[in-house]
């Protein structure tokens, strides 16, 4: 729900704009993707503005295109800050972003196969295995230190990759993201005929994939 009672500065309002604009420029051109539905800088729940993507059919389950173009819209918004305002003047309303994107990186290593150096294999800790004492939690764990190292390390080069991905379409449009984010600081919502409007003809994507329901990025 919308929190009409939340009041930002114009400061504040400015920074979620060109937050949520970065989200959608990167959505906008990365394949394999939900398309935009809606962009909106008004407060909702704990965030303070979201890029709403949905589906255009039933989905159950994900490509490695899709994950990758998942990856890439997460960074967006902190770039986006970065690129129009300075390293000084970063927010703290990626850090969701952030963990939703270093999770799903994991997953792709540990859960899904995705990573080549690692290879096709379920290398996820299994979890608690007992209490000592009441108090310590003691984990199996199922892999050496080597692999665990090898996850860090692949982990680290998927979100690097996604992250230079998106700094790189954001520099590439950076006079569309000034667009779409004075349209948010003037309407403050816009749905995806807006954006298209205001931009063109969002770039053809391939076939649609199946996998899940609207996905949000949210300050």
């Amino acid at each position: 729900l919308e929190r009409k009672s939340m009041v930002l500065t114009e400061e504040e309002r400015k920074l979620t704009a060109y937050h949520e604009a970065g989200h959608a420029i990167v959505g906008l051109n990365v394949p394999g993707i939900d398309p935009i539905h809606k962009v909106t800088i008004v407060p909702r729940g704990r965030a303070l503005g979201i890029t709403f993507s949905l589906p255009q059919e039933d989905r159950h389950s994900h490509t490695r295109e899709y994950i990758l173009g998942r990856l890439a819209v997460a960074y967006g918004g902190r770039i986006a800050e970065e690129l129009v305002f300075g390293a000084g003047k970063v927010t703290t309303g990626s850090s969701q972003d952030f963990q939703q994107a270093t999770d799903l990186a994991r997953r792709m290593v540990t859960e899904f196969g995705m990573s080549e150096a690692v290879g096709p294999l379920s290398v996820e800790d299994r979890g608690p295995a007992m209490f000592l004492g009441g108090r310590e939690l003691l984990q199996r764990r199922e892999i050496s230190e080597h692999t665990a190292e090898l996850i860090d390390t692949e982990v680290r080069r998927i979100v690097g990759e996604a992250y230079d991905r998106a700094a790189t379409v954001l520099r590439d449009h950076l006079d569309k993201l000034h667009l779409l984010a004075t349209a948010l600081l003037e309407h403050e919502t816009l749905s995806r005929q807006d954006v298209e409007t205001l931009l063109g003809p969002t770039p053809t994507r391939g076939a649609p994939e199946r996998a899940l329901k609207g996905e949000l990025a949210a300050v």
